[in-house]
């Protein structure tokens, strides 16, 4: 298995090299044995009034690691049902938030930057 640094590996007595998925994800057990969500990595960028990608989908119990970029401008990103709030960052800066998809349904992330939201810059993070 390839480390978490390397975007590909070779199979084991091949010389095809095997793309890693760009998000990579992973069950994370309890001591029970059983599945207690995964840990799923997004990135997030953010320029003038809009987000890239603007949907995101997780299963409830997976633990979201968040990394939001400014791509152009002085954006943040801000989901208040999970109490997300990145800081507001400058174009080429990111910055990484982590929580828990706790709750199931369709909710909205946006840049709280002034007149920023009401001009689209929005998204949805669907947790089923």
């Amino acid at each position: 298995m390839a480390n978490k640094n390397s975007k590909t590996q070779k199979l084991e007595n091949s010389n095809v090299p095997v793309v890693a998925s760009p998000t990579p994800t992973s069950e994370v057990e309890t001591e029970s044995g059983l599945p207690a969500g995964r840990q799923v990595e997004v990135t997030v960028e953010g320029s003038n009034y809009k987000f890239s990608p603007a949907n995101i989908k997780a299963k409830k119990g997976d633990t979201v690691r968040l990394t939001f970029r400014s791509a152009g401008g002085i954006h943040d990103l801000t989901m208040d049902e999970f109490e997300v709030q990145t800081n507001q960052i400058g174009e080429g800066e990111e910055e990484e938030v982590e929580f828990v998809a706790d709750k199931v349904g369709t909710f909205e992330y946006y840049c709280s930057v002034a007149g920023h939201r009401a001009m689209g810059m929005t998204g949805i993070f669907v947790v089923e």
